[in-house]
């Protein structure tokens, strides 16, 4: 067995240190998802200014990929997703009629120079930026095209959804009430949790040839676990969480190329002209959704809001608006959009070659 080169070792050190540092940083300014952006800050200054390439350990791209599963997956709750129960098939249609905006928004984005359509279609697919990100190499698109336009979407809904909510559907940023604060068993039992769900959920999802084991297989088995009330409220220390954003950051941006910055310069003012046609066709479909459920337009608006999770939350909980039902519809959108990534990415596959 070959010595690992002490210079490579340090290399990486100090690659990961930086990214460790920028995601702090980041988290401290408020800009979602900060550790998987410093990462891939570090990893594209690395990418490009070193001489040798480097690379994310395989195991530790995929033991990032099982935390983020298990992450999403312990979003589901029984309480939360009772919400639309009664509603459940104008809440699945106007779901499924975001899948297929973000896919037609992705084709219309692949008419640009070096983006496959698979990649167009996973750089649309509006909820859960971070899975989509990880599993986006996986399934054959372009990881770094896609961290950057998904991440291109969420920070507009983020500056742009408060303004909106206030001045379009009149909401009172002082209608909210008190936010309390939920504690768990603690991180010893989160991070049990976390372990328990990852190995089993991914050697699960190998056994059935589930695509994207690593991600997809924890994600189930945490939501199973939830929704059999086997978790106890359990969830993922944010620590362990911040460092698998870390490294699913620094995956993607060691990757980058002048070429892939330039093939990305030329589609920003494309993509960010079909990102807002698709933020306002999801407000359409907001309106549809309250016609047809009889929740407040404000409500429905939230709901449909294509990405930024937390920060959709956060505007329902600070202006009186349904926060259960808005995060109910928001979770099942995210889990139709990532489990039918594999399938979209099968189909634009066949229809590339």
């Amino acid at each position: 067995m070959p010595r690992p080169d002490p210079r490579r070792l340090a290399d990486g050190a100090l690659v990961l240190a930086g990214a460790v540092l920028a995601g702090w940083l980041l988290d401290r300014l408020g800009v979602p998802s900060g550790g998987l952006f410093g990462g891939l800050l570090a990893g594209l200054v690395r990418g490009l200014g070193g001489r040798r390439p480097l690379d994310v350990p395989r195991a530790a791209t995929a033991a990032a990929q099982s935390v983020v599963g298990v992450s999403i997956g312990s979003l589901v709750d029984p309480d939360t997703l009772a919400a639309i129960a009664e509603e459940w098939l104008p809440v699945l249609l106007v779901t499924v009629a975001t899948l297929l905006l973000t896919v037609a928004a992705g084709l219309l984005l692949r008419l640009q120079p070096g983006i496959s359509p698979v990649t167009g279609a996973f750089a649309m697919i509006a909820g859960g930026a971070s899975g989509i990100t990880a599993m986006a190499r996986d399934l054959g698109a372009d990881d770094r095209m896609v961290a950057v336009l998904q991440y291109l979407r969420v920070l507009l809904i983020v500056v742009a959804m408060p303004v909106v909510a206030t001045t379009v559907y009149g909401a009172d940023p002082a209608a909210g009430g008190a936010v309390v604060e939920v504690t768990g068993p603690g991180w010893p039992a989160g991070l049990l949790f976390t372990v328990a769900c990852a190995v089993a959920g991914g050697w699960l999802a190998r056994r059935v040839r589930l695509p994207v084991p690593a991600l997809l297989g924890p994600l189930l088995l945490a939501a199973a676990a939830d929704l059999g009330g086997l978790s106890g409220g359990t969830a993922v220390p944010g620590p362990v969480e911040a460092a698998a954003f870390v490294l699913i950051g620094l995956q993607v941006g060691l990757r980058f190329t002048v070429a892939s910055l330039r093939t990305i310069g030329r589609a920003l003012l494309p993509a960010l002209a079909v990102i807002v046609g698709l933020v306002v066709a999801c407000a359409g479909l907001g309106v549809v959704l309250s016609a047809a459920t009889g929740v407040s337009e404000l409500d429905a608006y939230l709901a449909t809001t294509p990405g930024g999770l937390y920060a959709v939350l956060a505007t329902a909980t600070g202006t009186g608006a349904d926060a259960t039902f808005v995060l109910a519809v928001q979770v099942l959108r995210l889990f139709v959009m990532l489990l039918s990534a594999p399938l979209v990415a099968r189909r634009l596959g066949r229809r590339e070659d």
